[in-house]
């Protein structure tokens, strides 16, 4: 005799069996045993096997038969289980109706099941639909618990009402509910999340201070808000509060740490965490990945990579996360060899490439310029079985429509539509920023229309692409008919609008428009940025109201804008240009003091341009020697406005110094600056130095391409300087009296043999 099949273990079966439909296969089987009959334990574990992998058909089958067989009023529980479910899986109207149904099934619910389904609303946003559930539960008479409470207080949190929260939590004694760890968690998030961040200490410090200290689970997601909000440090100081409190860190905690580390490029400490990480935890995959995506969105790719070979050689099974971050990192990095071996080796392991990986190829090989493979990549997914989509087509029309491949992008779009994949306007957005990019707007135009004609509504970085595009060909009023076009089709524009229009006006020259369109934007509510008043600033300039463009600093100020170096260049440079060279250096000093802003570079060179273009050479060399003291590396432009102007003033010393001091830092002068210096030099019969200068330009490589046919040695000393000088000569930048010197000077022998000159024997 057989024992007999009792429902523990058909509930156990299922509640272990990894395939869901063979779990289902074997619960219907089992029917026909003699005597067996399934309990709500059987029901309950098979209805949740079904809903959490997703097989919502079957289980609703299994529910329908369940209604059938059990007791109606005892199946709460398995309603909110297949509530859960459907939320999970984002079908919000789907758990929505299961609890709708239940009182027509005759069974009641209670304030669990008034809880699952508004904790599943707030979590997707719905928070006026959750309200009314919990008005609906009041009218009813059914008392809130702590959960509910608390998914109210999370429900006005996400709605940037963290006080109100704080309120609600004050109140729950009142209400006869004893506040709890995850609750006060939840308030203490919310402030955080809304950067109220002394607000939220006080209160996880009144939470401590009440005895209430929350588990690890609670306490990661406290840190999990933080983390991703950059406080990383403030969870450190959080995290020793409740460790001497007896909570243990997970490696949740841990992950979380690495990931909020890496958020902040603070790498190093993301590194040491993972390698230090004791106390009984192990990194398991998801730790690895977390850094290794972390290194990969900072640019440390060589770095994740060494963290691949490690997590394999402790027994680790890299997944296609691993490998798709790293192969994505090398891509964006232009380093398409280090992504093919890696691709390679994750295939021999056993990694099948996804449309990630494809796409992180694509777009890799097309910034790289080598179009050719980006193709042969995309037919080698179609051919491994991967359906075109809008993901795949999109990266390669983008790459096609970069290199001004606007051809061969329009024919994948057209091939999309007979694949079954049709182009959305994304599609069209890549193909009409390429034409306007190179210049064929009209054709962006026409594309625009084509795309409204086949149902794709074009959105504001469609109109914004063609706007800029007519800006920069200063066909002014056909980007303002694409604004009439826009408020025509819904579309408001923003501020990216109208600092093209903006620009393009300026460029123009139409300043009293500049403003008028100014006025326009404030009135339409459109709020201005950095770059919207670095436009105002250039059109004042240029109009030579400087003043007025020197008032906007207040205004932007007042607007809680900061100048940037744009600014303050363009305000200098507008001094300058207006012949005031005093306010330009008075504004120059002030920026420092008054305004609390580095010099750059780029505000250095405005200046010594303007004192080195007035020929006031000691105050140029004065903020060339400032600039240097101050940490700043001279750039090429640098070097050849000194060099002009120390020539033009007759000061061949310095000027010809300063060209060997550009040249020994590895900053190639121009030709033109190359023949002042020579013209200057020759001028002064100072032929043995002018000699060596296009001795130095044959050792640095600064030769014509018709010196590097030249393949034997001896031929090419002889023949390479008087190509150079030939060349100079014909190019005119140097004078014929200067070529007739140095024609002369390279055929002397004794001067041919002196050593190459050098920056310190010109000082010396």
């Amino acid at each position: 005799m057989s024992p007999a099949l009792l429902p523990k273990h058909v509930a156990a079966v299922v509640k272990y069996q990894k395939n869901p439909l063979k779990a289902l296969e074997i619960f219907t089987s089992v029917k026909k045993e003699d005597g067996f009959k399934h309990t709500l334990l059987t029901y309950k574990g098979m209805i949740e096997k079904l809903g959490f992998h997703g097989e919502f058909e079957a289980m609703e089958e299994v529910l329908a038969e369940t209604r059938m067989n059990i007791d109606n009023g005892l199946l709460e529980g398995v309603y909110i289980g297949a509530m859960r479910n459907y939320g999970r899986k984002g079908k919000i109207q789907e758990a929505v109706d299961v609890f709708e149904r239940m009182d027509f099934f005759n069974c009641e619910p209670s304030v669990q099941s008034y809880n699952a389904i508004m904790n599943i609303l707030v979590e997707y946003r719905y928070f006026d639909q959750a309200h009314k559930v919990y008005m609906r539960m009041r009218d009813k008479g059914i008392v809130p618990d702590v959960y509910t409470f608390t998914i109210r207080m999370k429900s006005f949190c996400r709605t940037s009402r963290p006080h109100a929260a704080r309120r609600l939590l004050n109140n729950m004694p009142s209400q006869g509910c004893e506040s709890s760890a995850v609750a006060y968690c939840t308030v203490i998030g919310g402030f955080y999340e809304e950067n109220h961040r002394v607000e939220a200490h006080e209160l996880f410090e009144e939470m401590l201070g009440l005895g209430i200290c929350p588990d690890i689970m609670a306490f990661n997601k406290l840190i999990h808000t933080l983390c991703r909000k950059g406080h990383v440090q403030e969870s450190e100081r959080l995290l020793n509060k409740v460790l001497k409190r007896g909570v243990s860190p997970n490696l949740f905690t841990v992950n979380i740490f690495i990931q909020g580390f890496c958020q902040r490029a603070m790498l190093n400490e993301a590194i040491r965490l993972l390698d230090g990480v004791g106390r009984g935890l192990t990194p398991d995959v998801i730790t690895y990945n977390t850094l290794i995506c972390g290194l990969c969105k900072n640019f440390k790719v060589v770095e994740a990579e060494h963290y691949l070979r490690k997590m394999v050689n402790e027994g680790y099974e890299p997944d296609g996360f691993t490998y798709n971050s790293i192969i994505d990192g090398y891509c964006k990095l232009g380093m398409m060899q280090n992504a093919d071996q890696i691709l390679r080796d994750g295939a021999f392991k056993g990694f099948v490439p996804d449309e990630s990986t494809y796409c992180s190829l694509i777009n890799g090989l097309c910034q790289d310029g080598d179009i050719d493979r980006a193709i042969n990549v995309f037919n080698e997914a179609m051919e491994k079985g991967l359906k075109p989509n809008l993901v795949l087509c999109n990266t390669l029309v983008k790459g096609l429509s970069q290199q001004g491949l606007i051809l061969q992008a329009l024919k994948l779009m057209n091939e999309m539509s007979e694949n079954g994949c049709s182009p959305d306007i994304w599609t069209y957005n890549l193909v009409i920023n390429g034409l306007c990019k190179i210049g064929c707007v009209s054709d962006a135009d026409n594309l625009v229309i084509d795309a409204i004609a086949k149902g794709h509504l074009p959105d504001v970085f469609t109109f914004n692409t063609l706007i800029d595009g007519y800006c920069k060909k200063l066909k002014l009023d056909n980007a303002i008919e694409i604004v009439d076009r826009m408020w025509n089709h819904g579309v408001s524009p923003d501020v990216i609008t109208y600092n093209s229009i903006l620009n393009g006006l300026c460029k123009a020259g139409k300043y009293e428009d500049v403003m008028g369109t100014f006025k326009l934007m404030m009135e339409k509510g459109c709020v201005p940025n950095i770059i919207t008043y670095n436009i105002l600033t250039e059109s004042f300039c240029k109009a030579r109201k400087v003043e007025e463009a020197l008032n906007l600093i207040e205004e932007m100020q007042n607007k809680g804008l900061t100048p940037d170096v744009v600014n303050f260049g363009t305000l200098m440079k507008g001094f300058c240009d207006n012949g005031d060279l005093d306010g330009a250096y008075q504004l120059f000093k002030r920026v420092d003091e008054q305004y609390k802003f580095s010099h750059t570079i780029a505000t250095y060179n405005i200046m010594i341009n303007a004192f080195a273009g007035k020929l006031n050479m000691n105050m140029a060399e004065k903020l060339f020697n400032k600039m240097c003291e101050n940490g700043f590396s001279p750039d090429s432009y640098t070097y050849r406005v000194m060099i002009d102007g120390f020539c033009k003033t007759g000061n061949i010393n310095s000027g010809y110094s300063f060209l060997l001091v550009k040249i020994e830092k590895g900053l190639i002068p121009s030709l033109t600056t190359f023949g002042r210096v020579l013209n200057c030099l020759c001028l002064k019969r100072r032929v043995h130095e002018a000699v060596g200068i296009i001795h130095l330009m044959v050792h640095k490589g600064i030769v014509p391409e018709v010196v590097n046919t030249i393949f034997e040695a001896d031929k090419k000393e002889v023949a390479a300087p008087k190509i150079v000088v030939e060349n100079l000569m014909k190019k005119g930048h140097i004078t014929y009296f200067a070529y007739e010197i140095l024609h002369d000077g390279i055929r002397d022998k004794k001067l041919s043999r002196k050593k190459l000159p050098t920056s310190q024997k010109v000082f010396s």
